[in-house]
């Protein structure tokens, strides 16, 4: 029997059945309604199937295909446009010395005969930690060396480990520094409501904070110069409209691995470009989180800390920027510090990082708009430059366009992409994110294939921060391997290897670099476009780091 009378006859039999019952009940509209479908149905002509392909290529898969391509060439301009904006403004104020020690008074503290070491304001230092056994020695050692006044100083440990025996270890290392003639404390809370923000905001409610002027915080991996807070505190005294005053990060480890290399270039045009043109044009950036001094009175006047998402440092930026603080970037300060050097620790860190600020931008983004004291040059700043083209667009162009739209279009060689966005744009991109590095120029290739990678997670993130679903708050601490690597043996490295290879695999980057292979073998039988010799790489990129073969690999005795 043909399709169109078996059709048919389903229809009539349908109706038949129905016909029986004469009220209008729901069974018997959804039948005369089906018999509708079925018999318009029957009524089309039957196509062979390449011709049905042929139409819904022509009129749904090329125009969509089209359209995507649209909408990431104006992402991409977006994009560019804003990476050339940030880039002027920090030459301008490198070659017309734009400096804030040009810009705001910041003449040294000294002792007076009259005032002694009260002419220095009280400082309270703030090292949250958690669970940092091999890193704790550093960080406690390196804020207790710093120069200040020992009676102008408070060092405040806030521990919130879980483990028994690092909280045993960094309880015996503040009370090895207390008998050395240190004020450290060491506190710990009942639970870990809040995560950072909810430790720092404890950490404020005790007496004696209400003594100091100024906050130093320090995560467990960065260790301050001794001169710190010499050569950061007087921008605070001096200028009473300064909330924050933050430093540069220098990483310890960037030669460790081919990974951490990747990120020095990433990290560096964010402190170089992004933070030094914020501090510039509009004294208003990101806080780092890390390696500032925050004016406690500017941090109440703001709001406090809070926990609604997994930035807080960010969050707390915004309030205060709206609120009329001015945000002063010192890239002449630098703290050492420790990029993660294991993928996993990686990816949990670049979630966090890309989430958190998405989640961010969902909350507040009606709170700015409605800001009396922010004129609408910084509420346009805040949401567009600050938030949409930097941590929304930037992220989507990346994965959707360079690792989706791309392949995906030499299947459809009615889809044509312009040269200029397709060589041109991306390339004065990375040019001016390779800039800001110079020593690793020759890993530019290297640099974007691995960017392009992590964009994956972090256009997932982005997602999961705006809907506010799924992993919106976690937060898994970034693990730190300290000085692990130079203390264990290659063999024991080596062993673990070789027993947690099942863990090290990651099936999503697996999945896109076969569709990209596909992609790569595809355009180079079929087409002349060559743009095989872009995809055939960034497939290899995602397939070696889904198998995790990359970064640094942790002893199994750790």
């Amino acid at each position: 029997m043909e399709k169109g009378t078996c059709i048919t006859f389903l229809a009539l039999l349908l109706s038949s059945s129905s016909s029986a019952n004469h009220e209008p009940t729901l069974r018997a509209v959804v039948s005369q309604l089906y018999q509708v479908l079925l018999l318009s149905w029957a009524a089309l002509p039957e196509l062979p199937l390449r011709e049905l392909w042929r139409q819904f290529r022509a009129w749904v898969a090329v125009p969509l295909l089209r359209l995507a391509v649209f909408v990431c060439l104006v992402m991409s301009m977006m994009v560019l446009v804003e990476k050339v904006a940030m880039a002027l403004i920090t030459l301008y104020a490198k070659v017309f010395r734009r400096r804030p020690v040009r810009i705001y008074k910041c003449d040294p503290l000294t002792e007076d005969e009259e005032m002694g070491s009260l002419a220095y304001p009280m400082v309270l230092v703030q090292i949250p930690m958690y669970n940092e056994k091999e890193v704790y020695q550093l960080s406690i050692g390196a804020a207790c060396n710093m120069v200040w006044p020992r009676d102008r100083i408070i060092i405040q440990v806030l521990d919130d480990s879980t483990d028994p025996l690092i909280k045993e270890l960094v309880k015996k290392e503040c009370e090895m520094w207390s008998e050395r003639g240190k004020n450290i404390r060491y506190e710990r809370r009942a639970n870990r409501i809040g995560y950072k923000a909810g430790a720092l905001k404890v950490g404020m409610r005790y007496s004696y904070v209400e003594s100091c002027e100024y906050i130093a915080m320090f995560d467990a991996d960065f260790q301050p110069a001794p001169d710190f807070l010499l050569r950061t505190v007087p921008f605070l005294v001096h200028n009473p409209k300064i909330a924050l005053v933050q430093s540069r990060w220098k990483f310890v480890n960037a030669s460790e691995c081919l990974m951490t290399r990747m990120q020095e270039m990433s990290m560096n045009f964010h402190f170089k470009v992004e933070q030094e043109s914020g501090s510039t044009a509009c004294a208003f950036f990101g806080y780092n989180g890390t390696a500032g001094v925050w004016r406690i009175r500017a941090i109440h006047e703001a709001g406090g800390w809070q926990d609604r998402t997994t930035v807080e440092d960010m969050d707390l930026a915004v309030r205060a920027g709206l609120a009329g603080w001015k945000l002063v970037y010192l890239g002449d300060v630098k703290v050492n510090s420790e990029l993660p050097s294991t993928f996993k620790a990686y990816r949990y860190q670049q979630h966090r990082w890309s989430c958190g600020p998405a989640n961010l931008f969902r909350k507040i983004v009606l709170n700015v708009l409605m800001a009396k004291g922010a004129s609408m040059s910084m509420k346009f700043y805040v949401i567009y430059n600050f938030f949409v083209a930097r941590r929304i667009v930037s992220h989507f162009v990346t994965f959707s366009f360079y690792c989706v739209i791309i392949p995906l279009s030499v299947f459809f060689p009615e889809v044509t992409i312009p040269r200029w966005g397709l060589i041109f744009v991306p390339t004065t991109i990375t040019l001016i994110n390779a800039v800001a590095t110079p020593s690793s120029i020759h890993l530019v290739i290297f640099w974007v294939v691995f960017e392009n990678v992590m964009s994956l997670h972090r256009c997932k993130a982005v997602l999961i921060g705006l809907l506010e679903t799924g992993r919106v708050n976690e937060w898994i601490v970034t693990e730190k391997l300290g000085d692990t690597l130079k203390t264990k043996s290659n063999t024991s490295a080596t062993k673990r290897f070789r027993f947690k290879i099942k863990e090290r695999v990651n099936l999503l980057e697996i999945m896109v670099g076969m569709y990209l292979l596909v992609c790569a073998c595809y355009d180079s039988v079929y087409r002349d476009d060559l743009y095989f010799i872009f995809i055939f790489p960034q497939s290899v990129a995602f397939i070696i780091m889904g198998f995790g073969y990359i970064g640094t690999i942790i002893p199994g005795d750790k």
